[in-house]
């Protein structure tokens, strides 16, 4: 196959997969909208609390991130370690600032 054909058939892909999606996620609300009517509870009365743990995740993982790159860049000049204190570093330390936002998240959510 031709890749100008491969160009032309890669965007109707793209754009009916996101239709189908939007699709299949209208017919889930609506069917637990059914399901809730169903068991007798207000569809309208169950608002869904803000979610705010998700800047405080973010927070923490960047945070992470950049110490990482920190503590690679270190390690890169003192041992000449390449790109494998680079990544290691970042993975560590970012997977660090999501282990302590889990923490605040849980003591938050014990003292509500």
């Amino acid at each position: 196959m031709e890749p100008g054909v491969i160009a032309v058939f890669i965007p109707i892909i793209a754009i009916t997969a996101i239709a189908y999606g939007v699709v299949q996620w209208r017919r889930y609300e609506n069917d637990e909208r059914k399901a809730m009517i169903e068991k007798g509870m207000d569809p309208g009365s169950t608002k869904r609390m803000a979610n705010t743990s998700w800047a405080l995740r973010f927070g923490l993982l960047f945070i992470g991130a950049g110490l990482g790159l920190l503590c690679g860049y270190m390690l890169d000049s003192l041992f000449r370690m390449e790109e494998v204190a680079y990544f290691s570093m970042i993975f560590i330390f970012g997977g660090l600032g999501l282990g302590i936002s889990y923490i605040i998240e849980e003591k938050k959510n014990d003292s509500l």
